[in-house]
């Protein structure tokens, strides 16, 4: 069946009166007035028209159908007696002399309301996402995430870069997250991967002589879901640039983003270009983390000298942070959870007192704080009114860390120190090239493997000697980060197959398991590779942002749940014991696994 209609359900207006029109729609509901008078809402894509039925052969048609079915609807226009200043088309009304039913819903009952579908379960939702995107609010979203897409892409292009796709099934390759392993049918016990991000592709581009790329990427990384971070799938604004610096990729970001997030961003207040650059080392000094949110003004400030030795045990020894918070004015039960929220965090404890509006200190850890109450003011410059958020940690970055998470949650309970209703962009800059893994106690690249370390092959050549710790070499690596989101990520290229091989040396990879590992990428710098560097801003995160959302799955259209399950088409899911064959795999059973 072919339906032609002469328009959507936000278009009619009172200049359309007296027009014969077809519209085509879901019945959202109706008002049934009596058996010959009802008010149907009719909701497509763009909107909604009001359908006024006032015959009982055409009441008869409607009855015969549950909400969320879709008719057509053909009548006229006429102007509403009564009319809705909310609504585009709330001048006008459509009276049917026909309605034919399209598609059937045979439930008489929905899971949800479809207006109030945010308001349900979400492995409900997500089980009938094609019901929850019925919703206009929900579809908001979707809608804005094709045009932020579509302005990024224009942009891009705009700057002289040109839109290539890379493959989809590779070979795996040590990148920080767990691959997607896919088996091979025609090569017994091999594997694909699906890629955790284009990186190798996009530096082979580079080599094979084309000057800028980008694509909007899919990635696959096997991780757990957070709040801003979906398990499965992501898809990021992936870049690079031959004969290019880091500022030369800086520039690029600091004039293609800002222009999306003052047309489609909830806060209209913008970091102007150049963003702030703040080194790694720095911003774990000053905010505990590697993702300041610099909507807040707190800093951290280091105490160890001044209260290490005040006589209160939990001090002894440890490196001290603290955060001192002036105009404070929550209460005790609000430091009291707020304790408790940074310890549910970090699992760490944390400390506080307060110096009141008489200059005395009091609360906390006061009475430690009482006999060198001079100098602590002293040192840290405290006021009548200031409260003093405290962590205390035999390790630095541990300290750092914890009295970040205190930072970040002040920030929120303290409106006067935080300007929350704009965008602040920053790069963190200067990343450790290496760090000790936390599960293997080994050397392990810090960020990203294929980056050029500060010093270049001299600097490598001195650690491998001893001569220099590896944990302090840096590397040309950056991070964009938006209101405490990390929201790009990226890094000058190591294009020298020797400075390649020397750093992964260090983690205990040789040159024959760099050429095994990286075939294409070695092979290629030996040809001479242009100096190149890249970026790679989330599409789904930065969308987060511009929409005010907490949760990254209310802007991707069809996502897993937070235990990276498809509830919807029921993925992952078994597969018949044909199909594993034909890829050489065996399920093992229970006993198997425990030998």
């Amino acid at each position: 069946m072919t339906q032609s209609r002469t328009h959507n359900c936000n278009e009619l207006r009172i200049s359309d009166v007296g027009k014969k029109v077809t519209l085509c729609g879901w019945y959202e509901n109706m008002r049934k007035v009596s058996k010959t008078l009802g008010f149907l809402v009719l909701r497509d894509f763009y909107g909604t028209t009001q359908i006024v039925v006032e015959t009982e052969d055409m009441m008869d048609i409607l009855d015969g159908i549950n909400n969320e079915s879709t008719i057509s609807v053909t009548g006229t226009v006429r102007e509403r007696s009564s009319k809705n200043p909310n609504l585009p088309t709330g001048d006008i009304e459509v009276v049917p002399e026909k309605i034919d039913i399209l598609g059937k819903c045979i439930y008489n009952e929905l899971p949800f309301e479809i207006n109030r579908s945010t308001e349900a379960d979400e492995n409900t939702r997500l089980k009938y996402r094609f019901l929850d995107l019925r919703n206009p609010a929900v579809k908001s979203k979707i809608v804005l995430r094709s045009k932020v897409v579509a302005d990024l892409r224009r942009a891009m292009t705009e700057e002289g870069f040109l839109e290539i796709t890379t493959p989809i099934l590779t070979a795996s390759s040590p990148e920080g997250a767990r691959d997607y392993i896919v088996p091979s049918r025609k090569f017994p016990g091999k594997f694909y991967a699906l890629p955790q991000a284009p990186q190798q592709f996009k530096q082979l581009l580079m080599t094979s002589g084309f000057d800028r790329y980008f694509q909007v990427a899919p990635c696959f990384r096997d991780e757990d879901a957070r709040g801003d971070r979906t398990p499965g799938e992501f898809y990021q604004l992936d870049m690079e640039m031959a004969f290019a610096s880091q500022d030369d990729v800086l520039g690029v970001f600091e004039r293609v983003l800002p222009p999306v997030f003052e047309k489609y961003g909830i806060y209209k207040r913008i970091t102007p270009a150049p963003f702030k650059r703040i080194p790694y080392l720095e911003a774990l000094e000053k905010y505990g983390t590697d993702k300041p949110d610099l909507r807040i003004d707190l800093e951290i400030q280091d105490a160890t000298d001044v209260l290490s030795d005040i006589g209160f045990d939990a001090f002894a020894g440890k490196k001290i942070k603290v955060i001192t918070v002036s105009d404070f004015t929550a209460t005790r039960k609000q430091i009291d959870q707020l304790v408790a929220d940074v310890e549910v965090q970090t699992a760490r404890k944390t400390y506080w007192f307060r110096m009141d509006e008489q200059g005395e200190i009091v609360g906390g850890i006061a009475k430690f704080i009482q006999p060198v109450k001079d100098k602590v003011v002293a040192a840290l410059n405290l006021k009548p009114g200031y409260f003093v958020g405290i962590a205390a940690c035999e390790k630095l970055d541990v300290a750092q860390k914890t009295a970040g998470v205190m930072r970040s949650k002040l920030g929120i309970l303290c409106p006067s120190h935080m300007d929350k209703d704009q965008y602040q962009f920053c790069w963190i800059v200067d990343f450790p090239m290496y760090e000790i893994g936390e599960e293997s106690g080994e050397l392990e690249f810090c960020h990203n493997p294929f980056s050029m370390p500060n010093g270049g092959l001299e600097i490598l050549e001195k650690a491998e000697r001893g001569e220099v710790d590896p944990l302090t070499i840096t590397a040309f690596q950056y991070d964009l980060v938006i209101n405490g989101y990390e929201s790009a990520s990226g890094a000058v290229r190591n294009h020298n197959p020797e400075i390649m091989v020397k750093a992964f040396n260090l983690v205990g990879l040789g040159e024959e398991e760099v050429k095994s590992k990286f075939p294409a990428m070695y092979n290629a710098f030996c040809y001479g590779a242009p100096p190149h560097a890249g970026a790679a801003p989330g599409v789904d995160r930065m969308i987060m942002l511009l929409t005010g959302e907490e949760s990254i799955r209310e802007v991707i259209p069809f996502p897993m749940n937070g235990k990276a399950q498809d509830v919807m088409c029921g993925a992952p899911s078994t597969v018949t014991e044909k199909q594993l064959r034909e890829v050489h795999i065996k399920i093992a059973d229970e006993e198997e696994k425990t030998e």
